[in-house]
């Protein structure tokens, strides 16, 4: 299998910042740092309420770095608008509301079909890779490929809490949801990212999904950087990564 994509997201460094004030630390140098770790890309995640990451952190990040940009983000049309201006590589659609902590769950794509894809359109024309963050449902992926997605990111919560809490049985139909989605929207011509929760315990799985293309971790590399280092955080996902692909 070929070596998967790592992409960090960097939204926990704004919300440390954030529960002070002031500058520091700072998201753009943390993006630049997993950039010089060795990140194939950066994800941002512009939230209605700006609870962490804000307009011009976007905007700072897509200028300091040179690998892509994948801007999380509600179907909106205020974050339409500011995609168009930031212009970054993908943006990935995602559910949101107020009163959650993080994403919590996947989008309905089967049911806003009409919507999603006139508000998808655009975003492709101007460049962007679109990306759906969906559940690991037939359903939803199969809705995903009728939209004008180019990628699906499935949701891996379900399975990674079930890792964490010792609940085998339930980790592994989850596992096996998330292989037959896999499978599944590979078949369609959709991408298959990965993301939401994973760690060190339970990235193996998940890499290991041959169609998997990309991982996208964030507070889990964030929390572990405050012990070891972003870099060496990174190190070890990436050394976990390689193993589960036959790669090491």
């Amino acid at each position: 299998m070929d070596r998967l994509r790592l992409g960090i997201n960097i939204d926990h460094v704004a919300t440390i910042r954030n529960a002070r004030g002031g500058d520091n630390p700072d998201p753009v140098r943390a993006a630049r740092m997993a950039e010089a770790a060795g990140a194939d890309g950066i994800t941002a995640h512009l939230r209605e309420d700006r609870r962490h990451i804000r307009d011009a952190d976007m905007a700072d990040i897509r200028e300091a770095v040179a690998i892509p940009l994948n801007f999380e983000m509600a179907a909106t049309t205020e974050m339409a608008r500011i995609a168009t201006e930031v212009r970054p590589h993908a943006v990935c659609l995602v559910p949101e509301r107020r009163e959650e902590r993080t994403t919590e769950g996947g989008l309905d794509v089967a049911g806003d079909a009409v919507r999603l894809a006139d508000y998808i359109a655009p975003l492709a024309r101007m460049g962007a890779r679109v990306s759906l963050f969906v559940a690991p449902d037939p359903l939803q992926v199969e809705a995903a490929a009728t939209v004008g997605a180019a990628v699906v990111e499935l949701h891996t919560g379900r399975y990674c809490d079930a890792v964490a809490e010792g609940r085998g049985a339930v980790a592994e139909e989850e596992l096996s949801r998330l292989k037959v989605a896999a499978a599944l929207a590979d078949g369609l011509g959709l991408e298959v990212h990965l993301g939401h929760g994973i760690t060190y315990d339970s990235v193996g799985p998940l890499a290991a999904i041959p169609q998997a293309v990309e991982l996208n971790i964030g507070h889990f590399l964030i929390g572990e950087a405050v012990f070891r280092g972003l870099p060496d955080a990174m190190a070890e996902m990436r050394r976990l990564m390689d193993a589960a692909r036959g790669l090491a």
